[in-house]
Formats: C-alpha cells, sequence, structure tokens
C-alpha cells in the first residue's frame, strides 16, 4: 500500500508548508480500495475558535489496490489552521492524522498544522543569498583613534587579549563597566576583510548610549555611545559598507531602558528630569511604578533595566512615529533591526514598528529575537503573529541551531531533517529566505567551545573563566564547527557568523563568549574554509530562495539539495559528520536519474564514487 497521506510531499499536498491567504491548496489521500467507506472521506480544516470545516473530498483516481481523494480548500484569515482527515467504515469514525513529523497514520496523532499569511507578504531582497556577520562592538576591533565625551566611570583596558570582567562586588552586582575599546572606526577598517568573507550584512549588537558593555541598557536611543563614536561615525560605516556591498542593521531594545539614562535617570547623571526624578517627568508614564520611586517593573527583576509600556502612545511614538527613533536611523543609513527580546513587545507595538521601517522602501528588514517556533510561540497566554505579514520579516533561527548541534553530537539523522522540515513546513517561504541561521551568538556558547571542550553544566564561571581548549579538544571543535558551518550555510535562510568563529575564538557563556576578536592569533585555515563556504554561496541562485530535499540519510552522511524548480538547477551538497571517510555511489541519489551535466565545486568525486573525507563534504551543481 502506498502512504496515506505525506504534507511533505506535493502529489500529496500540492503547496509544501505555508498559505497565503486564499490560495488554494490541494489536499489528497490514498486509502485501499477494500477500507469499507460509507461515504467519501473529509479533509477537516481547524482554526482556534472557531467551527471545524469539513470539506468532503473526491475520487480522483485509482492505482492498484488503492484509491485517491482529493478536496482543495482555501484559508481566508491569517493566523495558525490545523487539519486532518475523516472517514465513516464499518459504521465507526475513523481519522487521519499525523505522526513522524509528516506522514499520515490512522487512529491516534497530532493535527497537521497549516500556517497562512498575509498575500501580500514579501520580504527584503538585499539579504536573499547573502552572509550575516554579527559584530559585538566594543569587541571586534579598535580604531586607536581619540574619543570625547567618554564617562569618567568606565575602565578602559589596554589587555586586548584579557578575560573580560565577571566578578559581583560585594553587594553581589555586577558592573559590566570594563571596556576594551572596539569602535565604528574600527569596523570601517576592517570592512576589506569582511568583504573577503562573502559578507553582505553586518548585524551590529547595541552602540546606542548605555552604561555597561553590553549595551542593552539604553540610556539614550538617538545618540551612538561615545566610547564607539558619533552619530556621524554610524553614518560613515554605512556609506562605506556600502561601497562594499554591506548593509548595516542595529540591534533594537525597546522592551527596557536602562536605569541610568535620559529616560529614568536614577542616579542623576543627566540633566533631564527622569521618570525616577518626578512624576511630571515626560518619561513618567513610559514606566510602571508600584511604589514610587523605587518599586518598578524591571526585566526579569533586575532594578538596572526598567521595563517600559511599549503601548504608552508617547513611547511608541517616541521609537516608531514620524521623525522618531527608527526614521532617525535608517535616515543615516541603517538597514533594518534586530528585535531583542521580541516575544515581549506587544502585538500592537510590533505591527507600529513593522509599518515605521516598511515605509521607507519595503528593503528595510524587522528580524525578531525568538527562541522557539515562531508560528506556534505563545507569550504572556497570547499566540504570537510574528510571521502573518504585519510584523517580523524573520526572526533569528534557534530551532535549526538546535537541530545542527543535536545532529553533530550523534541524533539520528532522521530526528536532524524532521527538526530541520518542520520550520520549513511552519513558515511562509519568504520568512524562510531571510531566515538568520547562527551557531553561536552574544548570548550563548562558542560552538566551538559546545563541541571541543568539557559541558558547562554543573560548572560556575570561575571554572569557564580561564577554561580554553586545550590543542586535542580545539582540533575536534574546529572539525565539528566547520561541520556545523557547512549547515548554516546551504540549509534555507541566511547564515550569520558570530564575530570570532571563523579565526577559531573560543569560550563558554556570556562574557567569556565574549572575548575580543584575535588579530595577530587568527585560525587561517579557519579562515579560507569561511571563505570557500561563501565563494560556493554566491555561486548558485538556489541559495537566494531555492528550495530544499534532502537525498539521502545514512548514519554518518546525510546529502541534501538546494533546487529553483524553475530554472531546473540545484546545489547538491554531501556531509560527512563522521571522524572516518566515506563513500558512496553517484547513482544512489535520487537526481542521477534526471541530471543533464554536473560539476564539481568542492570535494572529490573520483568516478562515479563520492569520496568524503572526515568531517569533509562535497558540493556539486547539477542542472536537470
Amino acid at each position: 500500500m502506498q502512504r496515506i497521506y505525506d504534507s511533505w510531499d506535493r502529489a500529496y499536498k500540492s503547496v509544501f508548508g505555508a498559505l497565503r491567504r486564499n490560495e488554494p491548496c490541494t489536499f489528497t489521500v490514498c486509502l485501499p480500495k477494500d477500507t469499507g467507506l460509507s461515504s467519501p472521506p473529509m479533509l477537516v480544516l481547524y482554526r482556534p475558535g472557531m467551527k471545524e470545516r469539513f470539506i468532503p473530498m473526491n475520487t480522483v483516481y485509482e492505482s492498484g489496490d488503492d484509491i485517491y481523494y482529493s478536496a482543495t480548500a482555501l484559508a481566508k484569515f491569517p493566523g495558525v489552521h490545523y487539519y486532518y482527515f475523516s472517514y465513516m467504515a464499518g459504521g465507526s469514525w475513523h481519522y487521519i492524522k499525523k505522526a513522524a513529523g509528516h506522514e499520515g497514520v490512522i487512529g491516534d496523532g497530532d493535527l497537521f498544522q497549516l500556517t497562512v499569511y498575509d498575500e501580500h507578504f514579501e520580504t527584503p531582497e538585499f539579504l536573499k543569498g547573502g552572509v550575516m556577520y554579527q559584530i559585538f562592538p566594543d569587541r571586534f576591533h579598535k580604531s586607536g583613534l581619540p574619543h570625547e565625551n567618554v564617562p569618567s566611570d568606565r575602565v578602559l583596558r589596554d589587555d586586548w587579549d584579557g578575560t573580560p570582567w565577571y566578578k559581583p562586588d560585594h553587594n553581589g552586582h555586577v558592573w559590566n563597566n570594563d571596556y576594551f575599546g572596539g569602535d565604528l572606526e574600527g569596523i570601517v577598517q576592517k570592512l576589506d576583510y569582511l568583504e573577503s568573507l562573502g559578507v553582505t550584512c553586518i548585524y551590529l549588537n547595541p552602540v546606542f548610549e548605555a552604561h555597561e558593555n553590553h549595551r542593552y541598557n539604553t540610556a539614550n536611543y538617538r545618540r551612538i555611545d561615545p566610547l564607539l563614536g558619533t552619530n556621524q561615525d554610524f553614518q560613515r560605516l554605512c556609506t562605506e559598507a556600502a561601497r562594499h556591498g554591506i548593509r548595516v542593521i542595529l540591534d533594537g531594545v525597546f522592551s527596557h531602558t536602562g536605569a541610568d539614562s535620559i529616560y529614568f535617570n536614577k542616579f542623576g547623571r543627566y540633566d533631564t528630569e527622569g521618570a525616577y526624578n518626578s512624576p511630571n517627568s515626560p518619561y513618567y508614564k513610559w514606566y510602571t511604578f508600584q511604589h514610587y520611586p523605587d518599586v518598578y517593573e524591571a526585566w526579569w527583576g533586575i532594578d538596572t533595566l526598567p521595563n517600559v509600556n511599549e503601548n504608552e502612545p508617547d513611547y511608541t511614538d517616541y521609537i516608531t512615529g514620524k521623525d522618531g527613533v527608527l526614521e532617525y536611523w535608517m535616515s543615516l543609513g541603517a538597514a533594518g533591526f534586530r528585535l531583542d527580546v521580541a516575544d515581549e513587545l506587544p502585538d500592537a507595538f510590533l505591527e507600529r514598528l513593522h509599518d515605521c521601517v516598511k515605509r521607507a522602501d519595503g528593503e528595510h528588514i524587522v528580524i525578531g529575537e525568538v527562541w522557539e517556533d515562531a508560528s506556534t510561540k505563545e507569550a504572556y497566554g497570547v499566540k504570537r503573529r510574528y510571521l502573518l505579514g504585519s510584523q517580523l520579516d524573520s526572526v533569528m533561527n534557534y530551532p535549526f541551531r538546535t537541530a545542527i548541534m543535536q545532529y553533530l553530537g550523534g541524533c539520528s539523522p532522521y530526528e536532524f531533517r524532521r527538526q530541520i522540515m518542520t520550520i520549513l513546513e511552519n513558515y511562509p517561504k519568504c520568512a524562510v529566505d531571510v531566515l538568520m541561521n547562527f551557531v553561536s551568538t552574544h548570548d550563548i556558547e562558542r560552538a566551538i567551545t559546545v563541541f571541543g571542550g568539557e559541558p558547562a553544566a554543573g560548572h560556575d564561571k570561575d571554572w569557564a573563566a580561564e577554561r580554553r581548549l586545550n590543542p586535542q579538544q580545539y582540533a575536534l571543535g574546529k572539525a565539528k564547527l566547520k561541520c556545523a558551518m557547512v549547515l548554516q550555510f546551504f540549509l534555507p535562510g541566511v547564515p550569520s557568523i558570530y564575530y570570532g568563529d571563523e579565526a577559531g575564538l573560543d569560550g563558554y557563556g556570556d562574557p567569556f563568549n565574549r572575548r575580543c576578536y584575535p588579530w595577530g592569533h587568527e585560525d587561517q585555515e579557519l579562515i579560507e574554509f569561511t571563505r570557500e563556504l561563501s565563494r560556493i554561496r554566491h555561486l548558485s541562485k538556489v541559495f537566494v530562495d531555492g528550495r530544499m530535499k534532502f537525498l539521502m540519510l545514512a548514519d554518518d552522511y546525510i546529502v541534501f539539495a538546494r533546487y529553483r524548480e524553475s530554472r531546473r538547477k540545484a546545489m547538491v551538497i554531501a556531509l560527512n559528520r563522521s571522524d572516518h571517510e566515506v563513500s558512496f555511489d553517484v547513482d544512489k541519489t535520487p537526481f542521477t536519474d534526471r541530471y543533464t551535466m554536473f560539476r564539481t565545486v568542492h570535494g572529490e568525486i573520483e568516478g562515479n564514487q563520492v569520496k568524503l573525507p572526515p568531517y569533509g563534504f562535497v558540493a556539486v551543481k547539477v542542472e536537470l
């Protein structure tokens, strides 16, 4: 008997994955002739809060002992819908539901998800097919130029290779007030290097004035932190980056400000009347006080980070209104924003923010920090609408990162495929094309340390502070990092390199994952490997918006294709995750009965044998 239903196969579901509103899709099921149906099966569509829709299915054709039934449906409302199939046989109702992530089974199972998004939803073209590079500004490169108006309470360090301070004071507070001096002009000086890596977009961690080195405690949304430079320096960075084919996006921290800010002014640093100073402050309504002035809502209870009420009209206008914060930085060259803790930003605020960014020209981007499947995310009891067309263009792709780390940690290739395909099935295709694919960030351990080092679980920061990879650990971590980067670069979405990953920089969690870039001590072989991945990525348009298909799943290796049906072109990637060489016959890959030409662009194929060295890969360009 054939499969009953497979949501990944367009013979069963005519449109893979999410649907645009009012886009017709044909669903097909296959049942044995001897099922004994009392009437044709039905497609059952379900939208939470609404009644189920029962759509009769028609007999399409017969094949051997099986009959195929189909129904065409469309959804009129954006949102996450669900579906299953039902039929009456032998006097009882039977149900076809989901098992194994995509195949239908008769009996118990989950509902199939169907994401429906706005028919006009499109995402910026500039990022598609590109390469992103994330920079933690204080730690990337120091220009050596003097800066004016730097607060005197900052500790300016001259040991670029030193360990960031992490110990709390006698009151248990970590001040994060040591600075290594990386600045915007330092980034300008390294644009040739970034271009050589194939970088097309820089994502900057916060650059607005703030009084901790991470700068997530904004002091002034309209001013570059003086240690980084000036607003004009930011404009110059954007202009110079554009000459290298690179756009710049900023980190937007809009769920809270710093207590040490012009808006709150708890410590009296500024001559403004902050919310902490007087209920008559123009900023007072931005915050929620339980007992004025010392008890107030704060981000995760951290009193140096007072929460803002994003839906307070004055605050919303300040950020998203005409001549507001967003428009100002876009006028200086910002290509968009990555939103910190997007799940803490209300829907109404996100929609205003989205509209403001899109007023520019439609080519400015909004990416949200979301750690889970963004299509099913709930926050504070609300089902989020991130990827339906009116809030975010895309998200940080934590689910892919989890899948990659688990796969290289030994999980089943079938589980890896399920994790990848689930996201591709649940997200709108235009959002998939600009997913931010990373293996390290400022919030998590560097991937090379995860792969090669001792697990950090159960250890404190004193243990992690000076613990670096020994040569044997580094070799293993580097080999697996290269595998992770192959997946990061060639799965759907956009690879995001966390500064220093390409140079072999290691480190456990914050702040040890934020060490300074090792200029003069880089792993040049790893840098060249990164350049090779970018070269391959820029060779083919399939990495711009191509679809994805897994071709082979073996214990030690996987083979997958990125392809564009309209152009009949594909790039086939084979990756060996093991510590020994593996080989397989070209004829075993499903594309081989249809290709007219293939050209190896990386790796080795001898005759009919694909040879994969330990932790190595092969890339083949195919025409069908």
